[in-house]
Protein backbone atom coordinates (compact mmCIF):
# COMPACT_ATOMS: atom_id res chain seq x y z
CA UNK A 1 0.00 0.00 0.00
CA UNK A 2 2.95 2.60 1.09
CA UNK A 3 4.46 1.44 -2.70
CA UNK A 4 1.44 2.67 -4.51
CA UNK A 5 0.79 5.49 -2.78
CA UNK A 6 4.73 6.51 -3.31
CA UNK A 7 4.33 5.83 -6.86
CA UNK A 8 0.94 8.01 -6.34
CA UNK A 9 2.51 11.17 -5.05
CA UNK A 10 5.31 10.84 -8.10
CA UNK A 11 2.90 11.26 -10.66
CA UNK A 12 0.66 13.50 -8.80
CA UNK A 13 3.77 15.70 -8.29
CA UNK A 14 5.08 14.91 -11.89
CA UNK A 15 1.71 16.28 -13.27
CA UNK A 16 1.93 19.72 -11.01
CA UNK A 17 5.56 20.40 -12.25
CA UNK A 18 5.01 19.65 -15.62
CA UNK A 19 1.63 22.07 -15.43
CA UNK A 20 4.44 24.25 -13.95
CA UNK A 21 5.85 23.81 -17.42
CA UNK A 22 3.13 25.02 -19.37
CA UNK A 23 1.91 21.39 -19.64
CA UNK A 24 5.40 19.98 -21.81
CA UNK A 25 8.65 19.33 -20.85
CA UNK A 26 12.01 17.89 -21.75
CA UNK A 27 13.21 14.94 -20.09
CA UNK A 28 16.24 16.84 -19.03
CA UNK A 29 14.28 19.42 -17.19
CA UNK A 30 12.32 17.03 -16.01
CA UNK A 31 15.37 15.28 -14.10
CA UNK A 32 16.23 18.50 -13.11
CA UNK A 33 13.05 19.28 -11.58
CA UNK A 34 13.24 16.06 -9.54
CA UNK A 35 11.23 13.73 -11.56
CA UNK A 36 12.37 10.41 -11.74
CA UNK A 37 12.82 8.92 -15.46
CA UNK A 38 10.68 6.09 -14.36
CA UNK A 39 8.25 8.42 -13.13
CA UNK A 40 8.17 9.85 -16.72
CA UNK A 41 7.46 6.42 -18.54
CA UNK A 42 5.14 4.97 -16.44
CA UNK A 43 3.08 8.12 -16.83
CA UNK A 44 3.48 7.73 -20.80
CA UNK A 45 2.70 4.52 -20.76
CA UNK A 46 -0.60 4.94 -18.83
CA UNK A 47 -1.20 7.41 -21.25
CA UNK A 48 -0.80 10.63 -18.64
CA UNK A 49 2.19 11.81 -21.37
CA UNK A 50 1.97 11.93 -24.68
CA UNK A 51 5.53 11.76 -26.87
CA UNK A 52 5.59 14.84 -28.81
CA UNK A 53 9.37 14.55 -30.08
CA UNK A 54 12.08 12.03 -28.59
CA UNK A 55 12.70 13.50 -25.14
CA UNK A 56 9.73 16.33 -25.24
CA UNK A 57 6.32 15.05 -23.00
CA UNK A 58 3.21 16.95 -22.83
CA UNK A 59 0.30 16.15 -20.56
CA UNK A 60 -2.80 14.48 -21.83
CA UNK A 61 -6.24 15.89 -21.74
CA UNK A 62 -5.22 19.49 -22.47
CA UNK A 63 -6.70 21.48 -25.14
CA UNK A 64 -4.51 20.75 -28.88
CA UNK A 65 -1.39 22.51 -28.87
CA UNK A 66 -2.12 25.61 -31.69
CA UNK A 67 1.80 24.79 -32.93
CA UNK A 68 3.09 21.59 -32.41
CA UNK A 69 6.45 21.82 -34.60
CA UNK A 70 6.97 25.87 -32.92
CA UNK A 71 6.78 24.16 -29.65
CA UNK A 72 9.30 21.19 -30.13
CA UNK A 73 11.83 23.27 -31.22
CA UNK A 74 11.51 25.96 -28.72
CA UNK A 75 11.68 23.53 -26.06
CA UNK A 76 14.05 21.16 -27.62
CA UNK A 77 16.59 23.87 -28.50
CA UNK A 78 15.76 27.11 -26.03
CA UNK A 79 18.32 29.48 -27.31
CA UNK A 80 17.17 29.02 -30.78
CA UNK A 81 15.08 31.96 -32.48
CA UNK A 82 12.53 31.68 -35.00
CA UNK A 83 13.68 33.10 -38.07
CA UNK A 84 13.24 33.85 -42.17
CA UNK A 85 10.29 32.35 -43.85
CA UNK A 86 9.21 30.37 -40.37
CA UNK A 87 9.23 33.97 -38.79
CA UNK A 88 7.44 35.28 -41.93
CA UNK A 89 4.79 32.70 -41.13
CA UNK A 90 4.42 33.42 -37.72
CA UNK A 91 3.85 37.13 -38.21
CA UNK A 92 1.22 36.53 -41.25
CA UNK A 93 3.38 38.22 -43.78
CA UNK A 94 3.75 35.14 -46.44
CA UNK A 95 1.80 33.05 -48.47
CA UNK A 96 5.19 30.07 -48.48
CA UNK A 97 4.44 27.24 -46.26
CA UNK A 98 7.51 26.39 -44.66
CA UNK A 99 8.87 23.39 -45.08
CA UNK A 100 11.53 23.11 -41.98
CA UNK A 101 11.23 25.60 -38.74
CA UNK A 102 13.85 28.32 -39.85
CA UNK A 103 16.00 28.97 -36.75
CA UNK A 104 18.77 31.35 -35.67
CA UNK A 105 21.95 30.26 -33.39
CA UNK A 106 24.87 31.50 -33.01
CA UNK A 107 28.26 31.39 -34.83
CA UNK A 108 30.00 28.01 -33.25
CA UNK A 109 27.24 27.02 -31.47
CA UNK A 110 26.30 23.14 -31.38
CA UNK A 111 24.13 21.86 -33.76
CA UNK A 112 21.12 20.43 -32.73
CA UNK A 113 19.97 17.38 -33.12
CA UNK A 114 15.81 16.63 -33.81
CA UNK A 115 14.02 13.68 -35.45
CA UNK A 116 11.16 15.66 -35.88
CA UNK A 117 10.70 18.86 -37.20
CA UNK A 118 12.65 19.27 -39.73
CA UNK A 119 15.13 22.49 -39.04
CA UNK A 120 16.72 24.54 -40.78
CA UNK A 121 19.77 26.63 -39.23
CA UNK A 122 21.00 29.50 -39.96
CA UNK A 123 24.44 31.13 -38.22
CA UNK A 124 23.72 34.56 -36.95
CA UNK A 125 26.26 37.23 -35.24
CA UNK A 126 25.88 38.10 -31.74
CA UNK A 127 24.59 41.23 -32.14
CA UNK A 128 22.33 39.95 -35.11
CA UNK A 129 21.44 37.08 -32.71
CA UNK A 130 20.71 38.90 -30.12
CA UNK A 131 18.63 42.23 -31.69
CA UNK A 132 15.11 42.06 -32.06
CA UNK A 133 13.66 38.96 -30.15
CA UNK A 134 10.19 38.91 -28.84
CA UNK A 135 8.95 36.16 -26.59
CA UNK A 136 5.23 34.75 -27.36
CA UNK A 137 3.59 32.14 -25.40
CA UNK A 138 2.24 29.55 -27.89
CA UNK A 139 0.00 26.96 -25.29
CA UNK A 140 2.30 28.71 -22.38
CA UNK A 141 5.54 27.72 -24.07
CA UNK A 142 8.02 30.74 -24.85
CA UNK A 143 8.90 30.83 -28.38
CA UNK A 144 11.39 33.07 -29.23
CA UNK A 145 10.83 34.91 -32.70
CA UNK A 146 11.78 37.85 -34.08
CA UNK A 147 9.91 41.00 -34.85
CA UNK A 148 8.63 41.68 -38.23
CA UNK A 149 11.02 44.62 -38.61
CA UNK A 150 13.96 42.39 -37.50
CA UNK A 151 12.67 39.71 -39.90
CA UNK A 152 12.13 41.51 -42.87
CA UNK A 153 16.60 42.93 -42.25
CA UNK A 154 17.46 39.06 -41.56
CA UNK A 155 15.35 38.15 -44.73
CA UNK A 156 17.52 40.84 -47.03
CA UNK A 157 20.23 39.50 -46.06
CA UNK A 158 19.69 35.92 -47.28
CA UNK A 159 17.46 36.94 -49.93
CA UNK A 160 19.90 34.34 -52.13
CA UNK A 161 18.42 31.95 -50.06
CA UNK A 162 15.10 32.81 -49.72
CA UNK A 163 14.41 34.21 -53.11
CA UNK A 164 13.97 37.97 -53.40
CA UNK A 165 10.28 37.14 -54.45
CA UNK A 166 9.17 36.13 -51.14
CA UNK A 167 11.12 39.10 -49.65
CA UNK A 168 9.20 41.53 -51.45
CA UNK A 169 5.87 39.81 -50.80
CA UNK A 170 6.42 40.17 -47.25
CA UNK A 171 7.36 43.49 -47.73
CA UNK A 172 4.37 44.34 -49.48
CA UNK A 173 2.31 42.22 -46.65
CA UNK A 174 4.13 44.66 -43.92
CA UNK A 175 3.47 47.63 -46.05
CA UNK A 176 -0.18 47.65 -45.81
CA UNK A 177 -0.44 47.13 -42.02
CA UNK A 178 -1.15 50.15 -40.08
CA UNK A 179 2.37 51.00 -38.55
CA UNK A 180 4.64 50.85 -41.43
CA UNK A 181 8.40 51.08 -39.06
CA UNK A 182 10.73 52.11 -41.41
CA UNK A 183 13.14 53.36 -39.03
CA UNK A 184 13.04 50.39 -37.11
CA UNK A 185 13.61 48.37 -39.99
CA UNK A 186 16.88 50.61 -40.97
CA UNK A 187 17.75 49.91 -37.27
CA UNK A 188 17.95 46.26 -37.78
CA UNK A 189 19.05 46.57 -41.66
CA UNK A 190 21.94 47.94 -40.34
CA UNK A 191 22.74 45.53 -38.10
CA UNK A 192 22.22 42.99 -40.51
CA UNK A 193 24.21 44.90 -42.88
CA UNK A 194 21.61 45.13 -45.44
CA UNK A 195 20.70 49.05 -45.13
CA UNK A 196 21.98 50.43 -48.34
CA UNK A 197 20.11 47.22 -50.21
CA UNK A 198 17.09 48.05 -48.29
CA UNK A 199 16.51 51.47 -48.11
CA UNK A 200 15.37 52.10 -51.76
CA UNK A 201 13.03 49.47 -51.53
CA UNK A 202 11.71 50.75 -48.48
CA UNK A 203 11.47 54.44 -49.89
CA UNK A 204 9.41 52.62 -52.39
CA UNK A 205 7.12 51.58 -49.88
CA UNK A 206 6.55 54.10 -47.94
Amino acid sequence: MECINKKINATDRATHLIRQHGGVIRTGKAIQAGIHPRTLYQMRDNGLLEQLSRGVYRLTGQKAVSDPDLIIVATRVPKAVICLISALSFHEMTTQIPHAISIALAQGSDTPRLDYPPISIHRFSKEALLAGVDVHHIDDVPVRVYSPEKTLADCFKFRNKIGMEVVLEALKIYKLRKEFKAGEILKYAKICRVENIMRPYLEMSV
